[in-house]
């Protein structure tokens, strides 16, 4: 098993400290611009130049057919400050073989643009890295499957299917806001994953509209989001006299829609933060109003019962449940919802209690027979009122047996009438008739 190959500077040691600061040969120069365009370190690319000499070296001596010698990894590779003239050091022997500066310059341009690349990818990363939950401008740049592909700046981001927002389109030269999520090991190494439809952006969003959220006067503390519906923000403010919704609405509303305008007009809901949880539900719970919560906190499911009255319960609920189920995400709380009116707390406490799942699982067949159930009472309601109108319209006069009787009496008076006009007239006249 072969030892740990060392590389050594030699001379460079003194050289390397002022290069970066001054550039006194074309040379150094070059390795200043080289380590500028790459974002790396001047001492990576001596390195990178250090180990494609050696590489060049033992390509040479295959070449003439001659053996490697048994110290190779004893062997050092010297590089000349002024000059750029690279040299192999055996000790201080210099084994350097005649004709060696073009064999190097051609073994080893392949080596040094590896080397390269690999210590500008970790720079990379290692700049992104700190970046990680934070929200950064790029540009869609291809797509492959359902994955997208986004420019960065120095880096490219992936945003896989499930990272993505629902009837959202994304288009080459796109420019939008992405959230930095990971970075994770993909298939050709250490890849910066993207979201649009992480939560955290739309936090990331307000703090970069909001001046009182960068100051720590205003703090985001919960979040929920059906990533291109709706989503549920609360904050609380840390300093008296500070307002955290009106802080996050802005002055007729500028901020709040400015957000909406990057998430393609999801709708926004922004509520106080408050520590009683009963007020804290209710205000989750808008736009519904005259909420009554009731807390069991004896109880370790953090369940709680919600009434409101009639005219109120679709809000609470919302669209398929939509409403409900946010405002359990941002409580943490299950929410059981009862209307006020007769003959619906049954149906509307079963359509409330599957929604309100705080982990958003979907809806049970009970649940959907209940909501069934809902639209046939509401049907049979409809239909009950409709009798009930049609009770109170005013009776014909005449009744229908009545209304046929007066009928025969009508038609045995013009009988009558037409045989005594039939006697009265002349002989002659009926045979003429006839």
């Amino acid at each position: 098993m072969s030892k740990k190959k060392t590389l050594a500077f030699g001379p460079m040691d003194s050289f390397l400290k002022n290069m970066p600061i001054q550039a006194r040969t074309e040379f150094a120069a070059a390795l200043n611009q080289l380590a500028s365009e790459k974002g790396v370190d001047v001492n990576v690319v001596i390195e990178a130049i250090q180990q494609a000499a050696l590489a060049a070296y033992r390509k040479d001596l295959s070449l003439r057919g001659e053996e490697i010698p048994e110290d190779f990894e004893e062997l050092k590779a010297e590089i000349d400050p002024a000059s750029g003239e690279i040299s192999i050091l055996r000790g201080k022997e210099n084994v350097t073989p005649p004709g060696f500066a073009r064999i190097a310059a051609q073994t080893a341009k392949q080596v040094i643009m590896q080397r390269l690349h690999e210590a500008e990818k970790d720079a990379v990363l290692e700049e992104y890295e700190k970046k990680v939950g934070t929200v950064i401008s790029g540009t869609v740049q291809r797509q492959e499957g359902n994955t997208y592909f986004v420019d960065l700046g120095r880096a490219e981001g992936v945003m896989p299917y499930p990272e993505q927002t629902r009837d959202e389109y994304y288009h080459s030269g796109q420019r939008l806001k992405f959230f930095i999520k990971e970075i994770r090991e993909g298939r050709h190494g250490p890849e910066v994953v993207v979201s649009r439809a992480d939560p955290q952006l739309v936090a990331g969003l307000f703090a970069m509209e909001v001046p009182e959220i960068q100051t720590g006067s205003v703090v985001v503390k919960d979040i929920a989001r059906e990533a291109g519906a709706r989503t549920k923000i609360a904050a609380v403010s840390t300093q008296e006299g500070v307002d955290p919704v009106g802080s996050l609405v802005g002055q007729k509303g500028v901020r709040v829609q400015a957000v909406m305008n990057e998430l393609g007009e999801e709708r926004i809901d922004i509520i106080s933060f408050s520590e009683d949880p009963a007020r804290y539900i209710a205000a989750a719970l808008s736009p519904a109003k005259e909420v009554q919560v009731t807390i069991n906190e004896k109880s370790g499911d953090k369940v709680a019962k919600v009434r409101v009255p009639s005219t109120q319960t679709s809000l609470a609920i919302g669209k398929g449940g939509q409403n409900v189920r946010l405002a359990a995400r941002l409580t943490g709380w299950k929410i059981d919802i009862e209307g006020s009116g007769e003959g619906t707390h049954e149906a509307k406490e079963a359509i409330s209690q599957a929604p309100a799942q705080a982990a958003g699982e979907p809806t049970s067949k009970e649940d959907k027979a209940a909501v069934v159930e809902k639209v046939e009472e509401r049907i049979d309601q409809a239909t009950a009122e409709e009798a009930v109108v049609d009770a109170t319209q005013p009776e014909p006069v005449e009744s229908e047996g009545e209304a046929a009787a007066q009928a025969e009496a009508d038609i045995e008076a013009e009988d009558k009438k037409s045989e005594t006009e039939d006697q009265g007239e002349p002989e002659a006249s009926k045979k003429q008739k006839e």
